[in-house]
């Protein structure tokens, strides 16, 4: 476990706190890795009945760190690092059977947005707000978010958000069923922790059963492997360095003499 993920068990719940602030809790190799290890982990340790995922600092996360991106690139990377077959949490996510709940604090960017729609509850605070900038940096939707995003909210929306980058507030994501309640700064926590505990006290086999019937475990991992061929893929286009060079040098990119297929 890094010092970037903390860990605590308690009253049947599993606490996985995002543990990097200065740095915006964008997410390393190790910290995926973290993760995905205590969200498989969760399924065997009969002492974990919900798993609840939190942030300090003012931002939940900004997802994964763009750098990483630049280098696969540049080719200094391997293209998959930061996909489901090199990425445990996207494939954890997948076949997660323990509860998990998400308690949102600030700005979510990215994967910080689609694993909240692996979340069975999700919490957010008053200055909670989402974006998926995949497409703004070249890159296409991960997570199965290209399925379990357009499903939550519609095409229309999950489109204006991968495209457009639309952002969504706090209120927006409960009205569209992205997150269950908006919960005061100094109260997120505790209300989050509330309902995993509430969620731990319920009889574990049925909410276990309840859990899978809502869910498609195969569908997702194939939807993110199919995800994964197409991100590893734009990684490495002339679209993503032309993306990944205005946002170091704090421009708008200029895609004109990109070519399209």
């Amino acid at each position: 476990m890094t010092e970037h993920v903390l860990r605590e068990t308690a009253n049947g719940v599993l606490t996985l706190t995002l543990n990097r602030p200065d740095k915006k809790n964008a997410l390393t190799r190790d910290m995926y890795q973290a993760l995905g290890d205590a969200i498989d982990q969760a399924e065997f340790d009969r002492e974990v009945r919900c798993v609840l995922i939190q942030a300090e600092g003012d931002m939940f996360t900004a997802g994964n760190d763009i750098s990483d991106f630049a280098a696969v690139n540049a080719g200094e990377g391997p293209a998959n690092e930061a996909r489901r077959g090199g990425n445990p949490l996207l494939a954890a996510l997948a076949r997660a059977k323990t509860p998990l709940v998400a308690a949102v604090n600030g700005r979510a960017v990215g994967v910080g947005v689609t694993m909240l729609l692996h979340c069975d509850l999700v919490y957010v605070d008053e200055d909670a707000l989402l974006t998926t900038p995949f497409v703004n940096l070249a890159l296409v939707p991960e997570a199965a978010s290209s399925l379990t995003l357009p499903s939550r909210i519609g095409h229309a929306r999950a489109f204006s958000m991968f495209v457009l980058g639309e952002a969504v507030d706090a209120q927006k994501a409960v009205a569209w069923g992205i997150a269950n309640e908006v919960a005061p700064k100094a109260e997120l926590r505790a209300r989050a922790r509330a309902a995993a505990e509430a969620v731990a006290a319920r009889p574990p086999a049925a909410v276990a059963i309840t859990k899978a019937l809502m869910r498609d475990p195969v569908g997702l991992a194939e939807r993110m492997d199919r995800e994964g061929r197409h991100f590893s893929d734009q990684l490495k286009s002339p679209e993503a360095k032309e993306a990944f060079a205005a946002f170091a040098e704090k421009r708008k990119p200029d895609f004109s003499k990109v070519g399209h297929r």
